[in-house]
């Protein structure tokens, strides 16, 4: 039987990762590893976001999303009436990320950048799951976790999507196939490729979301005062931009 990982990875994004059409107020795309100690994420992180959800909506069914909250979309209108509330909401939800034991591997990808250095640009998606996976690597080699089967979980976006997702991961993680003059041993662990749809409530994909555009903006607008950065930039394990 292959021995189990002490870690489990949770992915999420923040932007969009298409060369088309870019948007001139956020031109990049954003991947965050998030790389939880199995035991801390079911006896602290979990509990605690459950907590969180009963305190402030009494079950624990809503699905904390960046955008929403930012936003005070459904079901956080509550966050648009009440000034105190939603400073004790913020506080409350700060005080969990900045709690909860997790290392952050964040890829950024400038699309202008990229767009102006090749002819033929990679897709940003699956250059930074490239990039990810190789800074991942690294950092599950330090935590003695060669040989052992690792889970990374993605959010579900759409059938397509998905399907070229797995494909690439499965390109660099089992075929091994190597990228540019850096030699990567991805046989070092044994990856498992997981989806979840969004409504699965998983609180490890929630954690994740809520560190991506943090580190989105910190690149866009570094003299910017950004308190979620703030909160997250000593968890920050191998940054990594490109091009």
């Amino acid at each position: 039987m292959i021995q189990k990982g002490e870690y489990i990875i949770y992915v999420d994004e923040s932007g969009d990762h298409g060369l088309n059409t870019i948007d001139e107020n956020y031109p990049i795309f954003v991947l965050t590893f998030c790389c939880f100690y199995i035991t801390d994420y079911i006896n602290e992180a979990v509990p605690d976001l459950q907590k969180f959800k009963f305190k402030y909506f009494g079950h624990d069914q809503v699905i904390l999303h960046e955008t929403d909250i930012r936003k005070s979309k459904r079901p956080f209108q509550f966050l648009r009436t009440d000034r105190n509330l939603r400073n004790n909401f913020l506080n409350d939800l700060s005080t969990i990320i900045e709690n909860t034991n997790v290392t952050i591997v964040p890829i950024v990808i400038d699309k202008k950048k990229l767009k102006d250095k090749y002819a033929q640009p990679f897709n940003p998606y699956h250059l930074s799951l490239r990039l990810g996976l190789e800074k991942l690597n690294s950092l599950l080699v330090t935590k003695q976790q060669a040989g052992k089967e690792i889970s990374i979980i993605f959010e579900k976006r759409g059938a397509n999507e998905d399907k070229d997702l797995e494909l690439e991961f499965l390109r660099i993680c089992n075929k091994n196939e190597q990228f540019g003059y850096k030699q990567v041993n991805f046989k070092n662990m044994i990856y498992r490729f997981l989806l979840a749809d969004k409504k699965s409530n998983s609180s490890g994909l929630q954690l994740a979301d809520l560190t991506a555009r943090p580190i989105g903006l910190n690149y866009l607008k570094p003299m910017q005062s950004n308190r979620a950065y703030e909160i997250i930039k000593d968890k920050i394990y191998g940054y990594k931009l490109f091009p």
